[in-house]
């Protein structure tokens, strides 16, 4: 399984960006998938999941700000992120739960989200 995140960049506090996270692979493997983040001297921390069925789960940092989709016809999860703030500055990394597991076992590269104020 392969995992291809697109969308990071720099925008200003309060703004919006939308990630995107494309699998491809055996991705008959992949049951819940998510983001994570991790920004400078911090540990990754888990942003958003959604499984394969739509059902949500959120960090209570992004809750009302962040919401998770997914397109399985496209094997694509989104993350539709409002009301940036600086503290929401990390490197985001795309992650999917391998069928039977429970934690991550595929990950993505990566994509910086700079917030400036």
């Amino acid at each position: 399984v392969q995992l291809v995140e697109s969308g990071g960049g720099l925008v200003q506090a309060g703004g919006s960006l939308r990630l995107s996270c494309a699998a491809s692979g055996s991705i008959f493997r992949i049951n819940n998938m998510g983001w994570y983040r991790q920004a400078p001297g911090k540990q990754r921390e888990l942003v958003a999941t959604i499984t394969s069925g739509g059902s949500t789960n959120f960090a209570d940092s992004v809750k009302g700000r962040f919401t998770i989709s997914r397109d399985n016809a496209k094997n694509t999860v989104y993350l539709q992120m409002n009301s940036l703030k600086p503290e929401d500055t990390a490197v985001y990394y795309c992650a999917a739960v391998p069928r039977g597991g429970k934690d991550p076992g595929y990950w993505g590269q990566g994509t910086q989200v700079t917030v400036s104020s």
